[in-house]
């Protein structure tokens, strides 16, 4: 079993990969993987030497959804044995670039929303309903195109958690989320890109040259200061009116120019170089 280990980090030319590490499971949550995984997410969003964040699953399986011993403990004592997932201190990044996000995005996986870094989701198997949450928080999501997924949450007497029922309409429009939350029906990863849930669909030996080629971009080409603005002002925008999301850019903007990014920007495009950003508290 890799219980005693249920979460794998490792970090390499500015990406940190964190693998969810049950692989005999498929992955299945827990409790423990939980508190693991806001760690894990915390230190890489705050850690210097990260510029981005992919989470995949070990094994054949990226997240079933809830372990099933835990499931049954929930079913038998009316329960739930894992909605005490940690959430991040509300000022967990409080020193990082951007507007703040507030209280707006909270719950289970809200400290991905207000990681100043961005998140991919690598969905290399089964990906079922806290799993499926879990994607859907992540900035965006590439899967492996025979890849099973399904809400779950009806089909075991739940209902849509996590963030779902906010989350999905807003990707795949209301009528095709009811369906799919309703009817717990399973579907293809290659459905998934079809819904507009996912970046990319594509076979699994093209998974890994996939994410990595978008990681290094990521990791190599772009500021991680405007990275976290931007991820920001996306996150606010769905709440906010067009004049304030405007009046939010031009704020930033100022910001922005002030910042050595910018020289750098334009001097390494003139040049024709790669550039050197700096960190993101650089």
């Amino acid at each position: 079993m890799s219980d005693e280990n249920p979460i794998l980090s490792s970090t390499e030319n500015r990406v940190t990969t964190i693998t969810l590490n049950r692989p005999d499971r498929m992955n299945a949550w827990t409790r423990e993987m939980g508190g693991a995984l806001h760690d894990a997410v915390l230190k890489a969003g705050t850690d210097p030497e990260c510029r981005v964040i992919v989470i995949t699953g070990a094994g054949k399986g990226f997240c079933a959804g809830v372990d099933m011993n835990g499931l049954q403990n929930t079913a038998a004592t009316g329960k739930s044995q894992t909605r005490s997932d940690p959430n991040p201190p509300a000022d967990a990044f409080k020193d990082y670039p951007g507007p703040d996000l507030g209280t707006d995005f909270k719950g289970r996986y809200g400290y991905f929303m207000h990681c100043p870094k961005p998140i991919i989701a690598k969905i290399n198997g089964a990906c079922a309903g806290i799993g499926l949450s879990l994607a859907l928080h992540c900035d965006m999501r590439f899967v492996n195109e025979s890849a099973n997924f399904s809400t779950a949450f009806a089909a075991r007497g739940l209902i849509a958690e996590h963030g779902l029922a906010w989350l999905m309409p807003r990707m795949v429009g209301e009528g095709l989320a009811m369906e799919l939350l309703l009817t717990a029906r399973k579907f293809s990863g290659r459905e998934a890109k079809e819904f507009r849930m996912v970046n990319d669909a594509v076979p699994l030996d093209r998974l890994d040259s996939r994410v990595d080629g978008v990681a290094r971009i990521l990791a190599e080409q772009v500021s991680p200061r405007s990275m976290a603005v931007i991820k920001k002002q996306v996150r606010m925008g769905q709440n906010q009116t067009f004049g304030d999301s405007l009046d939010m850019a031009d704020v930033e903007m100022d910001l922005s120019i002030a910042n050595p990014d910018v020289k750098e920007g334009v001097t390494s495009y003139v040049e024709r170089r790669a550039p050197n950003f700096v960190n993101l508290k650089g």
